[in-house]
């Protein structure tokens, strides 16, 4: 008996003492301080600050990429008011402009080209994807950050958990990290999701928060809490008079592709459906640097049958609604960028956003994202083809437009300037213990523990195309109102419920409703998020406790020193 004690005595000390052995062909475990899932705009951020603080760190990025949109193509920062961003979000815009104060980064065209009058603020807010790119990389050279390309999360079983804190997460070639907090810096929230996290997607219902601007949005007119009209709604849609059918007036030939058959549903009810998704096209007219727009092998023209009814009902007497946002009748967005190029966004009734085709995105595996991602790309492709060459387009759009391609220097990944990055505007959305909702968009309510500001306008994109009761193409989701002022965003906002997870932050996918998402959702914002996570992580690391146990007197103080701005003084 006496024995057999000290045989167990003794295997349970060797098995303390001894490590644990992988399994067969599998890495030992890479261990540090803080793992950092997601090489966004804010994963960069949060790697860089914890760097800065001490503090071992792995920025695993699942792609080959980092910086996710700010360097996949929008370059046209959506920004609200400067004057809300500070921090390593500043610092970037910072050196964006020390990159293109260098003569040697002007090619395709002259710095007094691009700017008619001389720059006088400390940061620049346009530019392009390779030079997001090039600063990211030198912020990153001069940090200690161990950076992993091309690991995918097991969101299966990828997630170990004891006592409510992640203890290691295990990517699909079976390479673990272990460490003492983790942040969820993706655009999908797919770590806070395998972690058991609650989450939601989609759009509540306005009662569920007391909103207005939830649930569907049929009606074109946006009306606030405060009682603020807004007509912008009315944008993005189609002329009046545009026939849904294959073939026109016969229902029974059946519905153009893309529309939703149902109807749009009852106003401001909940529903799980999506803002759309684009490409944010990166395109010169420089002819040494341009790929024409080439015709996809397997192009559909009944996929553009709705753009070219379009046209034709706003040639027919109505052309004053194809409103005008730079190049009259052209459905885009045409922000100017460095170096004779452009940031292209969506525009009018009919344009890059691919509108109800990413309803199974936020939940769908690896697989089926890639087959949207790649349908994505395919409507685009085969829509810049059309406006540049198919007959039916008019001649003044197919003049502009065949003036424009992709960039030969942009993207090098072998797709002739098209990006890999898809504009995913809205995924996943934690729920914890604190939503940030309209109200706090609007100064309604106003929280007591600020990590940062957000400033843009209350906005949805458009969600789904229905037949009207007259029997016509609309376009149903895009909102468009005002938010005042800059408005803080909450600690509680971006760390789960703590019975639920006691070391992650969320700082991209954070806990809000569909159209306080809208606001926040801007790459400077998810920037200064992912400082404010990094930093409450080092904290909660050197005082030994849980996120939602950390002093958020001392976290203040901590984000104050490292310039982070929690209000906006008022002139």
């Amino acid at each position: 008996m006496r024995t057999s004690i000290v045989r167990v005595l003794l295997f349970a000390w060797l098995a303390a003492i001894c490590p644990k052995p992988s399994f067969a062909g599998e890495p030992p475990a890479v261990t540090a301080d803080v793992i950092v899932y997601g090489g966004t705009s804010s994963g960069i951020a949060a790697a860089l600050q914890l760097s800065r603080m001490g503090k071992t760190v792995v920025l695993i990025e699942p792609t080959r990429r980092i910086g996710g949109l700010t360097t996949g193509g929008l370059g046209a920062t959506d920004i609200g008011n400067k004057a809300a961003i500070g921090g390593i979000a500043r610092e970037f815009y910072r050196n964006i402009k020390a990159y293109y104060d260098s003569p040697s980064n002007w090619k395709w065209q002259s710095r007094s080209e691009f700017f008619t009058k001389t720059p006088k603020e400390d940061a620049m807010w346009v530019f392009e994807p390779s030079a997001a790119l090039k600063v990211y990389q030198n912020m990153l050279s001069r940090e200690k950050v161990k950076l992993v390309y091309g690991e995918r999360l097991n969101r299966a079983t990828g997630v170990a958990k004891e006592k409510g804190a992640i203890t290691s997460i295990r990517m699909e070639n079976g390479t673990v990290y272990k460490g003492k907090m983790f942040i969820d810096a993706t655009y999908e929230g797919d770590l806070m999701a395998a972690a058991g996290v609650s989450y939601t997607y989609g759009r509540e219902a306005n009662r569920q928060y007391g909103e207005t601007l939830n649930g569907v949005q049929a009606n074109r007119v946006n009306v606030t809490l405060k009682g603020t009209v807004s007509r912008n709604a009315r944008y993005h849609n189609f002329v009046d008079g545009v026939d849904p059918y294959v073939v026109k007036g016969d229902q029974s030939s059946g519905l153009l592709p893309g529309i939703n058959p149902g109807g749009p549903g009852i106003e401001g009810v909940a529903d799980k459906k999506i803002q759309a998704y684009c490409f944010r096209m990166t395109l010169t007219d420089h002819p040494d640097n341009r790929i024409p727009f080439a015709k996809p092998a397997n192009y559909d023209e009944r996929n553009y049958e709705l753009l070219f009814r379009n046209y034709e009902a706003a040639y027919n007497g109505v052309i004053e609604d194809m409103y005008d946002y730079g190049d009259k009748l052209v459905p885009w967005i045409n922000s100017k960028m460095p170096n004779r190029k452009t940031d292209i966004n969506n525009q009018k009734g009919f344009s890059t956003n691919f509108i109800g085709q990413n309803y199974a995105y936020p939940e769908g595996s690896y697989e089926e994202r890639e087959k949207i991602i790649k349908a994505h790309r395919l409507h685009q492709q085969g829509l810049m083809w059309t406006l540049a060459n198919h007959p039916r387009i008019p001649e003044k759009v197919r003049n502009i437009v065949s003036q424009w391609g992709t960039c030969k220097d942009e993207y090098d990944n072998g797709s002739n300037g098209w990006q890999e990055q898809l504009y995913i505007r809205e995924a996943r959305r934690m729920v914890s213990d604190y939503v940030m909702t309209q109200y706090h968009c609007e100064g309604l309510k106003v929280v007591e523990d600020p990590v940062g500001l957000a400033a843009y306008t209350m906005d949805s994109h458009m969600v789904q195309r229905y037949v009207d009761a007259n029997g016509y193409i609309q376009n149903e989701g895009n909102v468009a109102a005002p938010v005042g002022a800059p408005f803080p965003i909450s600690y509680r906002s971006i760390i789960p419920k703590k019975e639920e997870c006691g070391n992650l932050l969320v700082p991209v996918c954070l806990s809000a409703s569909h159209i306080a998402f809208g606001s926040i959702r801007m790459e400077p914002v998810f920037m200064v998020l992912g400082q404010s996570s990094a930093i409450a992580a080092a904290l909660a690391i050197d005082d030994k406790v849980s996120l939602q146990d950390l002093s958020y007197e001392k976290l203040k103080q901590a984000l104050v020193a490292n310039q982070q701005r929690l209000a906006v003084e008022k002139p």
